[in-house]
């Protein structure tokens, strides 16, 4: 079967369809996309596996959404095993964000007071997370989040972006031509257009959660996910 890409109007309107019609809350969503994310990476960079004891891993989460896929993806990630790390320069009072924090905080995940220069993520990371921008994001990149995705370019380890490619347009992907290149990339829900210009080595879907009639109205055309995962490789 084919597999639907969204544009960024369509992806606005699923989600408010899923928020206001079907009742799902902000946290739900979270937390079944970060699932998601901590089991593509386990799966694409198993734990253990670089011969350094515990792989290490360096999250970097934005403001909104996608900065709240990507702490309870940190959570998951602690849970299977890895060394993880959190640089989340911009924080939201918002009593959701401030669960999440105080959860990776409780269980003695770092977070970082400041970016590690592209050079030290490579030599002492084994794969770096950007949770930092979803498809909602539009305009320029504004500091801090410019030196950050500028750092995330230039590192030599693997790199998973969350949805999309944090800079990128949702639609027409690295405009710029110097963007992130992620070699892992987490669609959730369904695939924005500018995965169609992703050349990394895997592609992941999560959030297997789109009810039926709903794909249908907007003729959506999804992969079967295999047995009871929820995740599935779609490149």
């Amino acid at each position: 079967m084919a597999t639907s890409y969204l544009d960024q109007e369509s992806a606005l309107k699923l989600d408010v369809a899923l928020f206001n019609d079907y009742m799902f809350s902000v946290d739900q969503l979270m937390e079944i996309a970060g699932l998601c994310v901590a089991q593509a990476v386990a799966r694409c960079y198993p734990p253990n596996a670089y011969g350094m004891g515990k792989s290490r891993v360096l999250i970097c989460c934005g403001p909104g959404n996608n900065g709240g896929d990507g702490l309870v993806a940190a959570r998951h990630l602690f849970f299977l095993g890895y060394d993880v790390s959190i640089f989340y320069p911009k924080r939201t009072s918002q009593r959701i964000y401030e669960i999440l924090v105080a959860q990776c905080a409780k269980l003695g995940i770092r977070f970082l007071d400041d970016l590690p220069s592209a050079s030290h993520i490579s030599t002492h990371y084994s794969v770096a997370v950007d949770a930092v921008f979803g498809f909602s994001f539009q305009g320029e990149v504004r500091p801090p989040f410019d030196t950050l995705i500028s750092t995330l370019t230039a590192i030599t380890i693997p790199l998973c972006s969350v949805d999309i490619p944090s800079g990128w347009d949702v639609e027409k992907g690295d405009t710029t031509g110097n963007g992130l290149r992620p070699d892992l990339l987490v669609s959730l829900t369904a695939p924005k257009e500018c995965a169609r210009h992703f050349t990394g080595r895997y592609h992941y879907l999560g959030l297997r959660m789109v009810p039926p009639d709903l794909a249908a109205t907007f003729n959506l055309e999804l992969p079967s996910y295999p047995d009871a995962d929820l995740i599935v490789q779609i490149n």
